[in-house]
């Protein structure tokens, strides 16, 4: 099977190849920076920039399927423009995926497209399924919904069309662990707010086995891409300063002043989001990694 994928060098896209040509899956990908077009061995690269609409169409050559992860990081400061840009980077890969499709007159076995569980209401009691309703009430609502529906925009080329709405990513390459581990280190490890709000996780390896599961067996609709087992924010701090022989005494971050040093940007870390695998499970995939504490056993933190 042959496959394009964006959002290839990112920490998700780097690993998805890897598991790809692992299966023998031929693997092409596009990228926004010309002197990245040779840098994933075993697989060809094409330039596109969404902004200005140029993309090289030979990307599409014999592809069966589409894994769409291309998107801004929601992790840098959210100023206006960047704000912008984060929905835009979503937006305008959709687009010009489409108008590609659509010149080409091609139609895809189907899409993969990432999404994230931050659609979702924040809550302490209620777990989350794939049917939620959710409204643009906050930015990272505002963002998903734009990003989903974009993606719809592809159904007409495409036999399926997978939005899988992502939790926490557990990597020792890169991610929200990263950030943290440095704080855990020199003992300044604490959770934000109350740190009883509920934290939806998946181990990297276990997010590409579901992707490429997904187009083995013709996935189409919404499917929540979380370990069956949330934890919440006080029991990830502790579980990692246990793994890394830290301490965790600092009392937690009080709400205010989260609020004061990062913003509208706060809801990353004080927003609570217990979300459902259950659609997943059913569908017979096997998680490598269903608890917190074994799946960090697994990564290289030291």
């Amino acid at each position: 099977m042959k496959i394009l994928i964006t959002g290839a060098t990112g920490l998700v896209g780097r690993n998805l190849i890897n598991k790809a040509l692992g299966k023998g899956y031929s693997v092409n990908f596009l990228t926004t920076q010309r002197d990245k077009i040779d840098s994933i061995d075993k697989c060809k690269g094409f330039y596109w920039n969404p902004y200005k609409g140029e993309i090289d169409l030979n990307a599409f050559e014999n592809i069966s399927y589409l894994i769409n992860l291309a998107g801004a990081s929601i992790s840098k400061p959210w100023t206006k423009n960047y704000k912008a840009k984060i929905i835009e980077s979503r937006v305008l890969s959709s687009q010009i995926l489409y108008n590609s499709l659509v010149d080409l007159n091609y139609k895809l076995e189907g899409v993969v497209s990432a999404s994230a569980i931050g659609c979702y209401p924040s809550s302490l009691d209620r777990l989350h399924q794939e049917s939620d309703k959710f409204n643009s009430e906050n930015f990272l609502q505002e963002v998903v919904k734009k990003w989903e529906n974009s993606n719809d925009e592809l159904e007409i080329h495409s036999k399926n069309i997978t939005k899988l709405r992502i939790g926490l990513v557990l990597s020792d390459k890169g991610g929200f662990l990263s950030k943290l581990l440095i704080l855990i280190k020199l003992g300044l490890g604490s959770s934000f707010g109350s740190g009883n709000q509920w934290q939806s996780w998946i181990h990297i390896d276990d997010l590409s086995n579901l992707i490429i599961y997904s187009i083995e067996n013709s996935f189409n609709g919404v499917y929540n891409a979380v370990a069956p087992n949330s934890i919440t924010q006080n029991e990830l701090i502790k579980s990692l300063g246990k793994r890394l022989n830290r301490p965790v005494f600092i009392p937690n971050i009080p709400k205010e002043m989260v609020k004061i040093i990062l913003g509208d940007r706060s809801q990353l870390v004080l927003d609570s989001h217990r979300v459902s695998a259950d659609k997943v499970l059913k569908s017979r995939f096997s998680f490598i990694y269903e608890k917190f504490d074994q799946a960090i056993i697994n990564l290289k933190l030291n």
